[in-house]
């Protein structure tokens, strides 16, 4: 927690969650995926997860209410809101139990995933019957991550992604996804006493960049080249994964 009296460290981490609210305003996801590597290069990679929860559950409750006339696809984002919520515990377990390193390489890992997958396959695509019939267990790998590691857009919005769906109803699934794993997370890390009143303090502190940045996105949507906007955010992403292998390399010697 040193760190966090270093005023530049805050001002980097203040930045990564403006922008990772400015991705989210955008394109529906995208704070976690960028706050988190860029905070577990200062602080210890579970603060990280944790601080994150709380803000995910409320910006994404945001989100929904945002959108609460889109008529979302019923039966496939129950299933894959549920699977995810149920994977988010299996995860948390993995926050308890692995170590500082093994869960730096796991985020490192899940990032150049999801870049990787947006990269080579941007236009790759499945129905809506069969991406119902996947939702259990891709919902549930992304509980895993989430839960484990803080970042499920490697599995989650990939899927999505796959499925071409409209903007708002991708937002509104992703969201309520979210909320589910953030609902099962919440309860689990205050049980096993890494969620307690200071990091929630936290997580509330850190909703001011992100509901700036969601503002700024939510404006940039309407008006900017959002492959634009994408690429850039990959460009840093990749950065963020290898500096996180980085660190793991040195903590293993």
């Amino acid at each position: 927690m040193s760190a966090l009296s270093d005023p530049y460290a805050i001002i980097i981490i203040f930045a990564a969650l403006f922008s990772g609210g400015t991705l989210k305003g955008a394109l529906g996801m995208g704070s976690p995926v960028v706050a988190v590597p860029v905070m577990a290069s200062f602080v210890d990679v579970r603060l990280a997860v944790v601080v994150m929860v709380v803000p995910n559950l409320i910006t994404n409750i945001a989100q929904i209410r945002t959108y609460k006339s889109v008529r979302i696809q019923g039966s496939f984002s129950m299933r894959f809101a549920l699977a995810g919520a149920f994977g988010a515990g299996v995860g948390s377990f993995a926050l308890v139990l692995f170590s500082a390193t093994v869960l730096k390489i796991i985020v490192a890992c899940a990032v150049l995933a999801y870049v990787t997958l947006r990269i080579m396959r941007p236009d790759f695509s499945i129905t809506l019957e069969r991406a119902t019939a996947l939702a259990l267990p891709f919902g549930a790998l992304s509980g895993i991550f989430q839960g484990a590691a803080g970042v499920s857009a490697p599995i989650s919005m990939s899927f999505l992604n796959a499925v071409k769906l409209q903007r708002p109803t991708v937002i509104v699934t992703i969201s309520t996804l979210f909320v589910a794993m953030s609902a099962v997370q919440i309860p689990m890390l205050a049980l096993f006493g890494i969620m307690t009143l200071q990091t929630a303090f936290m997580g509330v502190l850190v909703l001011l960049p992100l509901f700036a940045g969601m503002s700024v996105g939510a404006s940039l949507a309407k008006r900017m080249d959002t492959k634009t906007f994408d690429r850039a955010i990959l460009a840093v992403l990749v950065v963020l994964a290898a500096k996180q292998f980085w660190d793991a390399g040195f903590a293993a010697l």
